[in-house]
């Protein structure tokens, strides 16, 4: 080899080092430059991990201590496919462990563009346990807790549901999630070169939700189910709704739509199942809103429950004729008998001698169109015709209960005020939260003493010898009221097939500890609340009196208790 050969080689070679460390020199540039800061992210997730350590959730309980919604302990199994050694063969394991989809889970480990999937969250601890102790290279484990109804369907609708993560998505949980979901912690999980764990960093810890404490009674609330489902059984309903109501307190002892679910399968369940109808839904209520007209017109002296008046059987309103439930002759009724026989007619008279703006303004005394404030999510106003709205035929229909639309806790607290000498005091579900004293509710006064009253000694009638002969108690003074109406069609007419019953009761009427509510949605064999509604009152009331405190003295004369 002569020395031209010798030195076109040696520059040859010299070319090809200098080519190759410039393509060095430009990729270590690219990747120091470009992809420093994907890269570094990189490095940090291989050996560094952050977790969230969920917070535990509070329980709900209800005014007796018993748990309604508690968390149950639970294992989160989750994995880093970068360290997973065999995706197919660790996916099978899993999957037969936890019974999993085995195709979906390799699907999750084989994708090493990720740095954290979850295997299962709050999978059954005893099958994580399992999985576990097979030491599966990138697979991780973490305790959590999975939210549980221990009592099953015992006020499902109230309670509502929190979701995987543990937050609240309807009903109380829903309302109540800042106090019960705590604060999550966090902590930084260090790993060494080869995957493993070397040390474990807390960075934030977690702070434990706090515990509620309801005004229901799980022993009232479970009595009253039951007998709702024996009712909408017994008349072939569409559904019913039961409220039980302390109206010295304004506590809700018991809160019933019917049927009803399991709370602990409420994502799967019917989603027109899941409203708590008692809050949320409205209806015509009918003749038990003529309590109002009635106190209207006591409380401005128009009338005394002995004024007469002459009453022929129909009466016209603008241009409508609108006569009472029962054919009859003309007669002399006075107003007590007009609550009591519930005269449509006597309503109407009542409501004309009253006007509009004074009936306008009861109907807004009574809190009819606006929230009672209720803590519950998604409580409706109601439907009331603003008076610039009204015809003349209005103050034909909104006085016997026609033409407005309330919801079931409206009603309830409405007759709870007068039973309550007068005194509205706002309805609530949650008596306190945490080592807190119980929550102080606002009240007014809506009527005087003298007309609750008066209006209670009328409401007793309508039991003794009126429409709701079927709500008595035995040994104890009931007052109440019967409602029967029609509802809508959608092509906006009154159904002659379609009616809502019910009937709303104080008891023992003499000194009452018990508003009671049942309203019974399309009735079949028979529509009249009094027929319908007033027998689940009775059964209702006549346990609750038994159970509270040890049973409630009779306050009937003994000659009423017996006949």
């Amino acid at each position: 080899m002569n020395a031209k050969v010798a030195n076109r080689r040696i520059r040859l070679l010299l070319a090809v080092f200098g080519i190759a460390f410039g393509i060095a020199f430009l990729r270590a540039a690219w990747l120091q430059g470009v992809r420093a800061s994907s890269l570094g992210q990189l490095a940090s997730s291989q050996h560094n991990e952050d977790v969230t350590i969920p917070a535990t959730r509070g329980t709900i309980y209800d005014r007796g201590g018993l748990q309604l919604a508690i968390g149950e302990q639970a294992t989160t199994v989750y994995a880093d496919p970068r360290q997973v050694r065999d995706p197919r063969s660790e996916a099978a394991i899993a999957a037969r462990l936890l019974r999993l989809d085995p195709t979906a889970l390799y699907s999750a480990l084989a994708d090493r563009t990720r740095g954290f999937v979850y295997v299962e969250r709050k999978a059954d601890p005893a099958r994580a346990a399992l999985l576990e102790r097979r030491h599966l290279p990138g697979l991780g484990f973490y305790p959590e807790e999975r939210r549980f109804y221990p009592q099953g369907s015992l006020a499902a609708q109230v309670l509502g549901y929190a979701g995987v993560d543990n937050h609240g998505l309807a009903g109380l949980e829903l309302s109540l999630d800042h106090d019960l979901a705590g604060r999550p912690g966090r902590e930084r999980i260090v790993k060494d070169a080869s995957g493993e764990v070397i040390d474990t960093v807390p960075s934030q810890t977690e702070r434990d939700g706090t515990d509620v404490y309801l005004t229901l009674d799980h022993v009232i609330q479970s009595n009253a189910q039951a007998i709702l489902r024996q009712t909408v059984a017994r008349w072939h309903a569409k559904s019913a709704t039961a409220i039980v109501l302390d109206p010295r307190t304004g506590g809700v002892l018991a809160m019933v739509v019917a049927p009803g679910f399991d709370a602990n399968n409420y994502p799967n369940t019917w989603r027109p199942l899941q409203r708590n109808r008692a809050v949320t839904d409205t209806y015509e209520p009918g003749s038990t809103f003529k309590l109002v007209t009635v106190a209207g017109a006591l409380s401005e002296g128009l009338v005394s429950p002995t004024t007469s008046f002459v009453l022929p059987y129909e009466i016209h309103v603008a241009d409508r004729i609108i006569h009472d439930a029962e054919p009859r002759g003309t007669e002399t009724m006075t107003v007590a008998e007009i609550l009591a026989r519930s005269s449509n007619v006597g309503a109407i008279t009542l409501a004309e001698r009253l006007g509009q703006h004074r009936l306008a303004g009861w109907i807004s005394r009574f809190g009819f169109g606006r929230n009672t404030g209720i803590d519950y999510p998604g409580e409706s106003p109601g439907i009331v015709l603003p008076e610039k709205h009204w015809s003349g035929s209005t103050i034909g229909n909104v006085p016997i209960g026609q033409g407005i639309a309330v919801t079931p806790i409206q009603m309830a607290s409405a007759y709870a005020t007068i039973a309550n000498r007068g005194v509205w005091v706002r309805p609530h579900l949650v008596d306190h939260i945490g080592d807190g004293s119980a929550l102080k509710q606002p009240k007014r006064r809506i009527v005087r003493r003298r007309v609750a009253v008066q209006l209670i000694s009328m409401l007793k009638n309508v039991v003794l010898d009126g429409t709701g002969t079927l709500a008595a108690v035995p040994g104890y003074q009931v007052a109440g009221k019967t409602g029967t109406a029609s509802k809508v069609d959608p092509d906006g007419t009154y159904s002659d097939s379609r009616y809502v019953a019910s009937f709303i009761g104080v008891v023992p009427a003499s000194r009452p500890r018990l508003v009671i509510l049942v309203s019974v949605d399309e009735p079949r064999g028979a529509i009249f609340g009094g027929v319908v509604a007033a027998p689940a009152f009775s059964q209702i009331a006549r346990f609750d009196l038994q159970y509270l405190d040890g049973g409630i003295t009779p306050d009937a004369p003994t000659a009423s208790a017996t006949r």
